[in-house]
């Protein structure tokens, strides 16, 4: 038979699952001989039933309800549902497996009646046993039907301005009057508060249980990546007060403090309270240093009970507590909310206690939060008060101010002149890359989390908001509007890229220095690892960032980047646009040139550590100019009509460009191009060889989807390389040559791939784009619709797709490696630095992943973890 609730007597911290967070460390309290009130915990499965069907309440919780609350009285001695001696009062808190705090439903004092309260106030005094009311009928009316609580507000604000009291000062009769105009309140909304504590306690349960589903726990969940399955248990307890007299108080305080992780209590406290007023903040509460003083045996056990609570649950804890009449009662415990440089410190520091072990710090820290720690962020105090506007997707953390500007040359004109710049594009193009490499934050009204935007961002670590629908973006008029506001070319805004928040005004910043925590534990991290972590990158100070970061080698540099420098695109379309041989001979020598001097300088930044480089990928189209004014300034370059320009760049557009003439087609069709990028990579390697750095060059070849396309590609390569041995007398060294796996029939057919191939790199954007159908750019317009009606549970950009798109990679490395078992096989679109995806990888036996430079701490730290939970699991 199932059970359906628990007294805290009967649970542990190891039933988080069945009894939520709060019940299960009541229980464990409980059972450490702690000062807990007694009461009983209804289970998450309660909820999920009732949720599933309401019935179920009447039918078969009510019973035990009733047989929970009976035994509760007689542990307490008090009654529930009497008249005739001291009265039990309990609270009904919702409690999650995951700490949601103010997520869900709480309600005070339940089991006052006009007559009870009547009771309470001869045992007590008036004014606590009519405030304990007052609140209750309040709470009561917000959680279970849903009455706007400043109702209640205005109206004790008006009574004490009409009376000329505070609420302290109100007589019986008039604390009765205010009760009744409460009810009053209640008769408006068409609704009655139940006389019976039972009646109340079955609405109460109830409400807490619904609460589970209101918007703001759903978009927590959302935001924290909790399942919306597991429901909320309800905890049920008898009520201790802080508002009972001048020797009664209750407060919240961490066992260190929160901000910065130092070992110090950190919290406050108010006399004469109840606990939600702390976080109201109705009044300012003291300090808890202070509480030492105003209550020093109070303190004393407290302090006393802190370090119990964080030695045994061996972090730090977030503990509320109460204090009646002198006597301290600890009402919660849970590992307490932190930043993320409190978090490293504290998870540091009980590692030299003797508290934790390596592997679990490795496992305390949550990789998200690395980000926090590399990235300047918005000083906290100037934060609050600054003007929101509005909140898009945040693509890549950190946190910038400047001046708004609408197009890459007006970006990299005023960056000239020394200005601080914000670049708002409706979404960015490779055309905008030295509007974005100067800009300090970049914003976009559409695209997503993997758009062209997010993904170069990150790569320059370079703050960055996408998909922010509320904008209206117009270049034309160089405006931007959210609602009433319209900003303009020129204005000041602050973004955060962390949240995906929009502020208008400058917000300062804060440095994050080179810190010497977050070595130490990715070196832990390191030792521990199996999956190696690469990096995405393609200048020389992207290499240096990934280096600092600890990468092991360039999983990904892409070659088209390169060419959208002011002087090399003019040669680049001058290649697309030949009208003959010497032409292409002309631009084909440029070209060669600048990616030498780029190849020299980042072999030179990564040393002995291996670089893959990826041969051209983009279409063609993606390097010439769209409008008739740059195409005029063009045709002027390159000595053409215009009108003939237009044309030849409209022939050369194409219906579906992703699909089209790009990877290795160009390299099918068009030798030249790939030549001349191979012939680069190997003078460049020739020189550094004859200084002594005996690199090897690993060259990847994009978009393969047959084995005969890999064949004629890696034929005339060598042959060419070869050329260039002969040609500068230099002693043949190794070298690979690969290709990415980013089509699903790549997938299906690597064993015939693995013949030839040196190595395989899995492109997961593309891979994600074939296998669903869907466009990484344009997904932001509906990702959002499928997540809410549950198709989707995550973005499969951000999440690798385990069933589809890993289900193809997974029989593409077993096909493989049945033909090279020793193949290197590596990840190197946006998730190989997801946390989540990592586990997936190691789980298909990849040999690395790779990331953009600023994702490689974070991934440091999630391949490790990746084999620990593999280890306890």
């Amino acid at each position: 038979m199932t059970k359906w609730i628990y007294s805290f007597e009967e649970g542990s911290a190891n039933d988080k699952a069945l009894l939520g967070g709060k019940g299960a460390n009541l229980a464990e309290m409980s059972n450490l001989g702690l000062p807990v009130p007694p009461g009983f915990t209804i289970t998450t499965e309660s909820c999920n039933k009732f949720l599933e069907n309401p019935d179920f309440f009447d039918s078969s919780l009510k019973d035990h309800i009733l047989k929970a609350i009976t035994l509760l009285e007689r542990k307490t001695n008090k009654s529930f549902n009497g008249e005739n001696s001291d009265l039990l009062l309990v609270s009904v808190r919702s409690g999650a497996k995951f700490s949601m705090p103010g997520m869900m439903d709480t309600i005070l004092n339940l089991g006052l009646n006009d007559h009870r309260t009547q009771i309470l106030a001869e045992q007590t005094n008036p004014d606590f046993a009519y405030n304990c009311y007052r609140r209750l009928l309040q709470m009561f009316a917000d959680v279970v039907y849903g009455i706007p609580k400043e109702l209640f507000d205005t109206l004790l604000e008006n009574v004490e301005k009409n009376q000329n009291k505070s609420i302290k000062e109100l007589s019986i009769a008039e604390h009765q009057d205010l009760v009744k105009q409460y009810k009053e309140i209640y008769h408006q909304e068409n609704q009655n508060f139940p006389e019976n504590p039972i009646d109340q306690l079955y609405a109460a349960i109830q409400a807490v249980f619904k609460s589970w589903n209101n918007n703001r726990a759903k978009i927590y969940r959302d935001l924290n990546h909790i399942s919306h399955d597991l429901g909320t248990a309800v905890n049920v307890q008898a009520m201790v007060f802080g508002n009972s007299d001048q020797n009664s108080g209750t407060g919240v305080c961490f066992t260190r403090n929160p901000a910065s992780g130092e070992a110090e209590l950190f919290g406050e406290f108010l006399l004469n309270a109840q606990g939600e007023d702390v976080v109201a903040g109705i009044r300012t509460p003291e300090p808890i240093a202070a509480l030492e003083k105003a209550q020093p045996h109070a303190y004393k056990a407290f302090k006393d009970y802190a370090s119990i609570l964080e030695n045994h649950y061996k972090d730090m804890q977030d503990i509320e507590f109460t204090i009646e009449k002198g006597k301290l009662y600890i009402l919660q415990t849970r590992n307490g909310k932190r930043t993320a440089k409190a978090s490293l410190k504290i998870t540091l520091d009980l590692v030299d206690q003797g508290i934790i072990s390596k592997n679990d710090a490795l496992l305390r820290v949550s990789p998200a939060s690395i980000s926090q720690l590399i990235h300047p962020v918005f000083e906290d105090t100037a934060l609050q008060k600054a003007s929101f506007i509005a909140q898009g997707l945040p693509a890549s953390p950190g946190a910038a101010t400047g001046e708004i500007v609408f197009t890459a040359d007006r970006a990299k004109e005023l960056n000239d002149l020394g200005k601080k710049v914000i670049l708002v594009r409706q979404e960015t193009s490779p055309e905008d890359i030295e509007g974005m490499v100067v800009s300090q934050a970049i914003v976009t009204s559409q695209g997503g989390m993997t758009s062209h935007a997010a993904v170069v961002a990150r790569g320059m670590g370079t703050c960055c908001v996408a998909g922010c629908g509320e904008l209206s973006i117009r270049e034309e008029s160089k405006t931007l509007s959210c609602g009433s506001l319209t900003l303009t070319e020129g204005d000041i805004i602050s973004v955060d890229g962390s949240s995906g928040c929009i502020y208008s005004g400058e917000i300062p910043t804060v440095l994050v220095e080179n810190n010497q925590d977050l070595q130490r534990l990715l070196s832990w991290a390191d030792e521990v690892a199996r999956l190696k972590v690469r990096a995405n990158a393609e200048t020389v100070k992207d290499l240096e960032t990934a280096m600092k970061f600890g990468a092991q080698g360039v999983g990904l540099a892409r070659t088209e980047h390169m060419f959208f420098g002011q002087d090399r695109i003019l040669e680049m379309r001058r290649l697309i646009l030949a009208d003959n041989e010497e032409e292409i001979k002309i631009a084909l020598k440029l070209l060669l040139h600048f990616q030498e001097e780029d190849f020299y300088q980042m072999f030179q930044a990564v040393q002995d550590k291996p670089m893959i480089i990826r041969l051209l990928d983009p279409p063609m189209h993606e390097f010439l100019p769209k409008d008739s004014h740059e195409i005029k300034l063009l045709a002027e370059k390159l000595h053409k009509s215009p009108e003939k320009l237009a044309r030849q760049i409209e022939n050369l557009q194409e219906s579906n460009p992703m699909l089209g003439h790009r990877g290795c087609r160009l390299g099918i069709t068009q030798p030249e191009i790939y030549k001349m990028q191979v012939e680069a990579i190997f003078r460049s390697a020739i020189r550094l060889h004859q200084e002594g750095l005996k690199i090897k060059p690993k060259i990847m070849i994009p978009l393969i989807a047959d084995k005969k396309e890999l064949d004629f590609v890696k034929s005339y390569l060598n042959e060419h390389i070869q050329c260039l041995f002969n040609e500068y007398e230099q002693k043949p060294f190794p070298y690979e040559i690969g290709t990415m796996i980013e089509l699903p029939r790549a997938c299906l057919t690597a064993d015939k791939l693995a013949q030839e191939a040196d190595f395989f790199s899995f492109g997961t954007n593309d891979l994600t784009q074939m296998t669903y159908g869907f466009s990484r750019d344009d997904i932001g317009k509906f990702i959002g619709h499928y997540k809410k009606k549950d198709i989707l549970s995550s973005d499969p950009f951000q999440n690798i797709d385990k069933n589809g798109v890993g289900e193809l990679m997974r029989i593409a490395i077993n096909k493989a490696r049945q033909v090279k078992p020793n193949l290197s096989i590596g990840i190197c679109g946006e998730v190989g630095g997801d946390p989540a995806s990592i586990s997936f990888f190691q789980e298909i036996n990849v040999t690395y992943v790779s990331c953009s430079p600023y994702r490689v701490p974070a991934a440091r730290l999630a391949v490790a973890q990746a084999v620990l939970q593999e280890e306890r699991s």
